[in-house]
C-alpha cells in the first residue's frame, strides 16, 4: 500500500490513522476540533499534518491544495450524540450533522476509498440513509458492516458500524482475524505495580459495593474481577477477567477488585490497561493531559487492529479485480 495516502478526519489521538498506517498506508493529515487530542496525534504521526478547529469551517480549496492526492479518507464523525449511552438526555442534531463533513471532504478529495466508524447506533439516526445516499450520489459502492473489535485481537467486546465504501468496485465484507478472543486478564496488571484500597469503606457508594459482592456470590471468595465502577452495563455491574473487557467508554468505567488477607481491595483501571484493551501499542505515545482527558482519548478511539484488517481488505480487495 505504498501509494495509499490517507487523511483522517475526526481523528481524535490516531487510532484510526495507526491502524490504517500498520495496513502500510501513509498519513498525511489528520483533523479534529480537539487541540489536545491533536498534541497525542503529533507525538504518533510527526510526518503528518494536524488541522485543528471545525471541519465545517475550514477552507477547503486552501486545504486540499496542501494534501496532494488523497486516496482514503478515515472519518469517525461526532458519535455521542447517536450513543446509547447519553441515555434521555437530548440530542444534539447539529453535532450529528458533522457526519456530512465526510461528503463534502470526498467531493472535494475524491478519494478512491472511505471508511467512516461509528457506534452501531447511527443507524437509527433519522439522517442516516441520507449520509450513504450522499455518498451513492458521489459514485461510491457502499457497505455498512457491524464489526466487534474481540473478533480482531482485542481484548474488548466493542461493536461498532463500518461504512466502507469504494468508487470502483463493491467494497468486501471484512473477516475476523483472531482464531479466539483475548480475556481480559491480559490487559489488566495483577503484578502489584498500582495501588489498591479497601473495597468496603464508609466512603464506598452502596452500589459500587452491592456489585462486588454479586460478583463474590457468582465467583467466590478468591477470584479476582472486575466491576463498572461508573454507569450500568444491565449485567450486573461486573465481569470475570476470563472474558474480554466489556465496551470502554470515556469515563473511568472498570476497577479492578483483587481478595488480599485483610479483604477485598479495588483499583480502577489505569490508562496503560486502557490503551492494551483498545488494541494499541505500548509505543503508542500517550503524554499529554490530565489522566481524565487520557482516559476519554482512548475510549473516544477507534481500536486500531479493527482499522486495520478494514482497509487492508479493500486493498486486497482491489487486487482481485
Amino acid at each position: 500500500m505504498a501509494d495509499i495516502r490517507a487523511v483522517d478526519l475526526f481523528c481524535g489521538a490516531g487510532g484510526s490513522s495507526w491502524g490504517a498506517r500498520a495496513a502500510g498506508a501513509e498519513i498525511v493529515a489528520g483533523f479534529d476540533m480537539w487541540g489536545l487530542a491533536g498534541k497525542v496525534y503529533k507525538d504518533n504521526f510527526p510526518q503528518a499534518t494536524f488541522h485543528e478547529g471545525k471541519l465545517e469551517e475550514l477552507d477547503l480549496d486552501n486545504v486540499v491544495e496542501g494534501l496532494g492526492e488523497i486516496n482514503l479518507i478515515l472519518a469517525s464523525p461526532e458519535c455521542t450524540n447517536h450513543s446509547p449511552a447519553k441515555g434521555d438526555l437530548p440530542r444534539c442534531e447539529k453535532s450529528r450533522a458533522t457526519a456530512f463533513q465526510v461528503i463534502r471532504f470526498a467531493q472535494a478529495l475524491q478519494p478512491r476509498w472511505i471508511v467512516v466508524e461509528n457506534v452501531v447506533s447511527m443507524r437509527n439516526w433519522k439522517r442516516y440513509g441520507a449520509f450513504l445516499k450522499g455518498l451513492k450520489q458521489l459514485g461510491y459502492n457502499v457497505s455498512p458492516q457491524v464489526l466487534n473489535a474481540a473478533d480482531f485481537g482485542v481484548a474488548q467486546k466493542r461493536r461498532r458500524l463500518f461504512i466502507l465504501c469504494d468508487s470502483e468496485q463493491e467494497p468486501p465484507s471484512v473477516e475476523p482475524t483472531a482464531r479466539k478472543w483475548k480475556t481480559a486478564s491480559l490487559v489488566v496488571s495483577q503484578n502489584g505495580e498500582y495501588v489498591y484500597s479497601p473495597l468496603r469503606t464508609q466512603r464506598r457508594a452502596t452500589a459500587t459495593i452491592e456489585r462486588a459482592e454479586r460478583a463474590i456470590a457468582a465467583l467466590g471468595n478468591q477470584e479476582p474481577f472486575l466491576i463498572v465502577y461508573y454507569g450500568s452495563d444491565g449485567a450486573g455491574g461486573w465481569q470475570s477477567l476470563d472474558v474480554p473487557l466489556r465496551t470502554l467508554t470515556t469515563l473511568d468505567r472498570f476497577a479492578h477488585v483483587k481478595p488480599m488477607e485483610s479483604g477485598h481491595v479495588m483499583r480502577m483501571l489505569q490508562v496503560p490497561e486502557l490503551k492494551a484493551a483498545m488494541g494499541m501499542p505500548k509505543r503508542f505515545r500517550l503524554a499529554h493531559g490530565t489522566r481524565r482527558m487520557r482516559v476519554r482519548m482512548v475510549g473516544n478511539a477507534v481500536c486500531p487492529p479493527v482499522m486495520q484488517a478494514a482497509i487492508e481488505a479493500v486493498q486486497a480487495n482491489a487486487h482481485t479485480r
